[in-house]
C-alpha cells in the first residue's frame, strides 16, 4: 500500500513536471516567434505590392504571442494531474481566450492609426472624408467588443438578450441624465455631416485657432500655433462660426498706401499705373482680382487702394510674396519722387496789420 501511494505520488509529480515543462516550452516558443520568426514574416510581407498584410501582422502581433501560451496551456493539461484536458469549464475558458485574442487583433486593426481604414478609403477613391475615419473606427470598435462579449457570454450559457434589453433601457436613462454629453454627441454628428473642416485643416473660431488633430464623439482636438493642444466640446464648436483657412483658393492682400499731399495728379497716375502693371505681371499674384486706384483723401495723406490675391494660401509663402510686393512699391515711389505720408498738421497764420499788431503789443504793458 505504501509502495502504491509512493508510485502514485511519483506519477503525479512526473506528470506535473511534464505539464509545467510543456507550458514553459511554449513560452520560449512565443519569445522566439516574437523576436525572430515574426520579424522574418514582416520582412517578407514588406515585399508585397501593398502593405495590407503587414498591417494585419502588426495588428495581431501581440495576440499571436499569447496564442502560443493558450496552445501550450491546452497541451499541458493532458499531463496535468488535477484538471482533465477535456474538462467542459476549461475548454470554455480556452475558447473564450481565443475569442478575446481575435477581438484584440481586430480592435488594433480598426484603430485610425493602423492605416487599414485609410487603405480602404484609398481603394474606394477617397469617398470617405478623413473626419469620418475616427467616428467609423470607434463605431467598429464598439461593435467588435459588443459581439465579443455576446459570444463569450453565450459560451458560458449566459442569456445575452436580457443583457441587451437592460443596456437599452439603461442607456436611455443615462442619455436623459447626461444632457451635456448628448449635446456634444449631436454636435459631433453635425460637424461630421456638414463637414466644415477635416483633420489637418487650419481653422479659426471664437474659441480656438489652429490645426485639427482629432475629432471624437465628445470633443474636437485642435493644435494651436504655440503647440498647445486645445480640446473643444463639439456642442460649443457646432454653434460657433468656423473659418476654414485651409480651404481658401487664394489669399487676400488689402491695404491703403498713403502718399504726401504735395504729390501731383500726374505722379499719382504714374504710380497707380506702374503698381497695377507690376501686380498683373507678377507670376505669384492671382490675375482675376487686382484693384489699384486713388481711393480717398485722408487727414494727412492721399490714399491709394491696393487690393489683390496671392495664388498660394500657405502663410509663410504669402508673407514672402507680400514682402516682395512692398519692396517693388517702394522702388516705384522712389523712381517717381513720391513720398509716403505720415501724420502731420499744417497751421496757417493770417498776417495782422501794423495798427492791430501795435494794439496787441500795447495790451501786454
Amino acid at each position: 500500500m505504501a509502495f502504491s501511494m509512493a508510485g502514485l505520488d511519483y506519477d503525479m509529480l512526473k506528470n506535473l513536471g511534464i505539464s509545467i515543462g510543456i507550458l514553459v516550452l511554449f513560452i520560449l516558443f512565443r519569445n522566439i516567434f516574437t523576436k525572430y520568426v515574426f520579424q522574418v514574416i514582416l520582412k517578407l510581407s514588406g515585399k508585397a505590392p501593398t502593405d495590407f498584410f503587414t498591417k494585419i501582422c502588426l495588428g495581431f502581433e501581440r495576440p499571436l504571442g499569447w496564442f502560443f501560451i493558450i496552445v501550450g496551456l491546452y497541451l499541458a493539461m493532458d499531463y496535468f494531474p488535477f484538471i482533465e484536458q477535456h474538462n467542459a469549464l476549461f475548454l470554455k475558458f480556452l475558447r473564450s481566450m481565443v475569442i478575446i485574442l481575435i477581438t484584440w487583433g481586430l480592435f488594433n486593426l480598426s484603430s485610425p492609426t493602423s492605416g487599414i481604414l485609410i487603405s480602404v478609403n484609398e481603394k474606394i477613391n477617397n469617398k470617405i472624408d478623413l473626419i469620418l475615419l475616427p467616428f467609423i473606427s470607434r463605431t467598429i470598435r464598439v461593435i467588435i467588443i459588443a459581439i465579443s462579449i455576446s459570444i463569450v457570454g453565450q459560451e458560458f450559457d449566459y442569456d445575452v438578450n436580457g443583457l441587451v434589453a437592460g443596456l437599452g433601457l439603461g442607456g436611455l436613462a443615462f442619455a436623459l441624465a447626461a444632457k451635456e454629453a448628448v449635446g456634444n454627441l449631436i454636435g459631433g454628428i453635425v460637424i461630421v455631416t456638414e463637414k466644415p473642416f477635416s483633420i489637418g485643416d487650419w481653422i479659426f473660431t471664437p474659441s480656438v485657432e489652429g490645426t485639427v488633430e482629432d475629432i471624437n464623439f465628445r470633443s474636437t482636438k485642435v493644435r494651436t500655433f504655440s503647440q498647445a493642444l486645445v480640446t473643444v466640446p463639439n456642442s460649443t464648436l457646432a454653434n460657433e462660426p468656423i473659418t476654414n483657412w485651409s480651404r481658401m483658393g487664394k489669399r487676400r492682400i488689402n491695404f491703403h498706401l498713403g502718399i504726401n499731399y504735395k504729390t501731383t495728379k500726374e505722379q499719382i497716375q504714374r504710380v497707380v499705373h506702374r503698381i497695377d502693371l507690376m501686380l498683373k505681371t507678377h507670376e505669384e499674384i492671382h490675375p482675376d482680382t487686382i484693384m489699384v486706384a486713388f481711393d480717398q483723401y485722408n487727414d494727412s495723406s492721399l490714399d491709394i487702394l491696393i487690393y489683390f490675391f496671392t495664388n498660394t494660401t500657405v502663410w509663410a509663402e504669402h508673407v514672402k510674396i507680400k514682402h516682395e510686393i512692398n519692396i517693388e512699391i517702394m522702388g516705384i515711389l522712389e523712381d517717381e519722387g513720391v513720398e509716403v505720408a505720415f501724420p502731420s498738421r499744417t497751421i496757417y497764420v493770417t498776417p495782422q496789420s501794423s495798427e492791430e499788431l501795435f494794439q496787441a503789443v500795447s495790451s501786454f504793458d
